[in-house]
């Protein structure tokens, strides 16, 4: 007999005219159900160590949604990215790791955690940058004593992102340039030692003055108020849409790419940027 509190699996799947929404718990039972001896052959072999391309994969797209104006791109986006991280618990719970209230009870309990001003019995700071300076207090004594400060930031984030979040840790325990024209500077420097790199025709070298030109750039960007990765996707939207539309204006005149000149890529490409900077 089912109850109020077992929901028969097929409402959850399949949905019920009596249902009036659908709850975290009936996307949990729909996992279950698919990974079920009886659910889908696909859902049932995934394991957490292959279903990680997946979920990074859904954060992406989420991401890139967020920066469109269709709001239900980004519904739907966000829907894919919860049924990941679901998808992800019930893995852990048939392993006896943890449970999917167990993620909800963690986040709740630290979000109040590490915001005493809010929910606090006395009077906390208010302020944007002592609240900042408060979450990062209570951020290392929840790590402990001892570890790096340095701790914490994701390997498989992007290169790029990762370099300004790790550049960010260090410069909130005071290892930083003192300001934005000390950051230029070692940007040219780094820019320097790459060309002498390259003129010495050592790709060892070059590879590794390259990471560094990055990395002083990643600072750059954080010293200037901007996310280098955000910064980067942009121009990468830019450079795709201007390829898009050289690549129209070719077909339209009948030219095959390979067949213009270099000068010719420079003028049509110097046409495209006044049209749509």
């Amino acid at each position: 007999m089912m109850t109020l509190d077992q929901p028969d699996w097929r409402d959850s799947v399949m949905g019920s005219e009596h249902a009036a929404s659908v709850s975290l718990n009936d996307l949990r039972e729909l996992v279950r159900r698919l990974r079920a001896p009886d659910g889908c052959p696909w859902d049932r072999v995934q394991t957490l160590q292959n279903i990680g391309q997946y979920l990074l994969e859904e954060c992406y797209e989420a991401l890139e949604a967020m920066e469109e104006p269709d709001p239900e791109a980004l519904r739907e986006e966000l829907g894919d990215l919860l049924f990941q991280i679901v998808f992800v618990a019930s893995i852990a719970e048939e392993q006896d790791r943890f449970t999917l209230d167990d993620v909800l009870r963690g986040i709740h309990d630290k979000m109040v955690r590490r915001h005493p001003h809010v929910f606090g019995s006395r009077a906390e700071p208010v302020d944007v940058d002592s609240v900042r300076e408060n979450w990062l207090r209570i951020k290392q004594k929840d790590r402990g004593s001892g570890g790096s400060v340095l701790e914490g930031i994701p390997m498989a984030l992007p290169a790029l992102q990762r370099a300004y979040r790790m550049g960010k840790r260090a410069g909130q325990v005071g290892f930083d340039w003192p300001d934005r024209s000390s950051v230029f500077r070692k940007v040219q420097e780094e820019m320097d030692e790459l060309g002498r790199a390259m003129e010495r025709a050592e790709p060892r070298a070059v590879r590794e003055e390259l990471g560094d030109l990055l990395f002083a750039l990643a600072q750059l960007a954080r010293h200037l108020g901007e996310n280098p990765e955000q910064a980067l996707q942009a121009s990468n939207r830019k450079f795709l849409a201007r390829f898009q539309a050289l690549e129209q204006k070719a077909r339209r005149e009948g030219r095959p790419m390979g067949t213009l000149s270099e000068d010719e890529w420079d003028q049509w490409w110097e046409e495209i940027k006044r049209e749509a900077p």
